[in-house]
């Protein structure tokens, strides 16, 4: 066996979904981590919401490449079906990949659609995750 398989089910869990959760994914192409995928499905125990299903979901993972269009409307549609404990991890190309997003990209435009960037994580080989979570209202 691998070290592969361990490092992509850690990837999963260093998102912080676990089993029963549902998460919701946009931004789907051919150019996405397909074993980060089946890792995410694995460790909630069922297949990742699409852009058509309209449950209320505990996390959103958005694929998002740099000529997707504006940040700012993307992030604050796909809010529309997040619990409002949930989270977004916006996934995107690793600095040199075609596609990539600076962070300061992202520092700048996550306030805008009142979401707060707090950390993020390298979950695949090609892609960096960016977790994001309400503001927290006053």
């Amino acid at each position: 066996m691998s070290d592969a398989a361990p490092a992509k089910h850690e990837a999963a869990q260093k998102m912080g979904f676990k089993d029963g959760d549902l998460i919701q994914e946009l931004g789907y192409d051919d150019d996405v981590d397909f074993d980060l995928r089946d890792s995410l499905e694995e460790t909630v125990g069922s297949e990742l919401l699409t852009e058509e299903d309209h449950e209320v979901v505990d996390g959103i993972v958005y694929w998002w490449r740099a000529d997707d269009g504006d940040l700012v409307d993307a992030l604050v549609d796909s809010l529309v079906s997040l619990d409002e404990k949930g989270v977004v991890w916006l996934l995107t190309p690793k600095s040199g990949r075609d596609g990539y997003v600076t962070p300061a990209s992202i520092q700048e435009d996550a306030p805008t659609a009142g979401l707060h960037v707090t950390n993020t994580e390298g979950v695949s080989e090609d892609w960096s995750a960016t977790r994001l979570v309400a503001r927290r209202k006053n």
